[in-house]
């Protein structure tokens, strides 16, 4: 309802009306209307702001098809959010990730900061997607690409970790730091052992320090992108984890359904980015979706390993109307 703030009186408020339609329908410039009406543009302005706070103008935002700014919202609201992004896709899952991946990259495009220290959850198929999908930033950004977690799998896709952060420190223009080493070993002596490597320690206490992280959010069923590369995590210590409600991982640092952490003698094993270090990071943005990974993202948000989420339309609404 149009009302008035103050003593205004009809012929003020006719007035207000005049220069809100010159201002926003006729897209006259400020200075133009105070010199067509002979009035100051101080005037101009303060009548301008007037007309927002009787209702006369007011702003509509209409979103074009294919964004979903209030499902976005309510994606915030309910898992206390920094932001989310939900994308359409056709339905399979490769090209969900495909879409995914070029979502995110637009954001981080965007949102990089200067002197930004990325971490980076190497060798999943949204990072994979993602990556392929940037562009060179016209301005160094980013100051380091930190590899969070050593290679899963067969060696040679080990070594497409280290590719993948190299490539995306050359696009970001930060200087990359490798972890060139098994993601997964098979005792927490070999583990140790790693440690002691002057490039792994120098790696590991950049974590620290660590403003972004990008990660991808695993299901306790394997990608079939690990199942090729070979999955590092053998049936038996994934049996025992499922037994513990395990839902899903974040650079191999399982959770259950509440986002609760997985406690087992599975964490000594992995070469990699340790649970408060990780949900310390300022920002930590996650892009998974598909119906294989609902319980993995939902329990993900609920214990907040990730503050932005970049998902798909489906998983957004079973989100939102999960109870």
């Amino acid at each position: 309802m149009i009302g008035r703030t103050g003593n205004e009186s009809r012929d003020s408020v006719a007035m207000i009306v005049q220069i809100a339609r010159m201002y926003h329908e006729q897209n006259m410039t400020q200075p133009a209307i105070a010199e067509q009406l002979r009035i100051s543009q101080s005037r101009v302005s303060r009548w301008l702001k007037q007309a927002v706070e009787m209702g006369i103008v007011r702003t509509v935002v209409l979103p074009p098809e294919g964004v979903h700014p209030e499902l976005e919202e309510q994606l915030v609201r309910r898992y206390g959010l920094r932001q989310a992004l939900v994308v359409e896709s056709s339905g399979d899952e490769r090209s969900t990730m495909w879409a995914l991946g070029a979502a995110a990259a637009t954001y981080l495009e965007a949102t990089l900061a200067n002197g930004a220290r990325v971490g980076f959850s190497s060798w999943s198929e949204t990072l994979l997607a993602t990556v392929d999908s940037m562009v060179p930033l016209k301005h160094r950004r980013a100051e380091s690409i930190v590899q969070i977690m050593g290679g899963v799998g067969q060696p040679e896709a080990q070594l497409k970790a280290t590719e993948l952060t190299f490539r995306l420190a050359r696009i970001a223009g930060g200087t990359p730091m490798f972890l060139p080493t098994p993601g997964i070993v098979a005792t927490s002596s070999a583990r140790e052992a790693l440690f002691q490597d002057p490039n792994v320690v120098e790696t590991a206490q950049s974590w620290e320090r660590l403003t972004d992280v990008l990660v991808g959010i695993g299901s306790v069923t394997p990608s079939p992108l690990l199942q090729v590369s070979g999955n590092a995590v053998s049936e038996a210590q994934m049996r025992t984890l499922r037994e513990l409600g395990a839902v899903g991982d974040v650079a191999m640092r399982f959770f259950d359904a509440d986002g609760r952490p997985i406690d087992t003698e599975f964490n000594d094993l992995v070469v990699g980015i340790g649970v408060e270090a990780l949900l310390k990071t300022p920002r930590r943005v996650g892009i998974a979706g598909g119906a294989r990974k609902f319980e993995a993202i939902r329990g993900a948000l609920r214990g907040g390993w990730v503050d932005v989420i970049v998902t798909d339309l489906e998983t957004a609404q079973a989100l939102v109307a999960d109870s």
